[in-house]
């Protein structure tokens, strides 16, 4: 499961995306397979209210793990909001 999380963080880190965009991605049926919610409960990505929709990215958190896990990963978010790093 943590690798699909890792994958998960390494998208978003590319830049946030709708809402819409990670429930078409990662939403599952599969009660076994919960990426978006484990992802979500550990504090990785954080979702702002955008018009009629929401933007979700990586949080600092989200950066540390991924970094930490994957050291190939880019270092700098390109999304997270400058409060998630104090």
């Amino acid at each position: 499961m943590d690798e699909l999380i890792l994958d998960l963080l390494e998208w978003l880190n590319a830049g946030e995306k709708t809402y819409e965009e990670v429930m078409d991605a990662w939403r599952t049926s599969c009660p076994r397979l919960t990426v978006w919610e484990d992802t979500v409960d550990a504090g990785f990505v954080w979702r702002r209210p955008h018009g009629s929709t929401s933007m979700v990215a990586i949080t600092a958190a989200g950066l540390d793990h991924l970094v930490r896990h994957r050291p190939a990963a880019p270092a700098s978010p390109r999304a997270t909001p400058a409060s998630l790093h104090a």
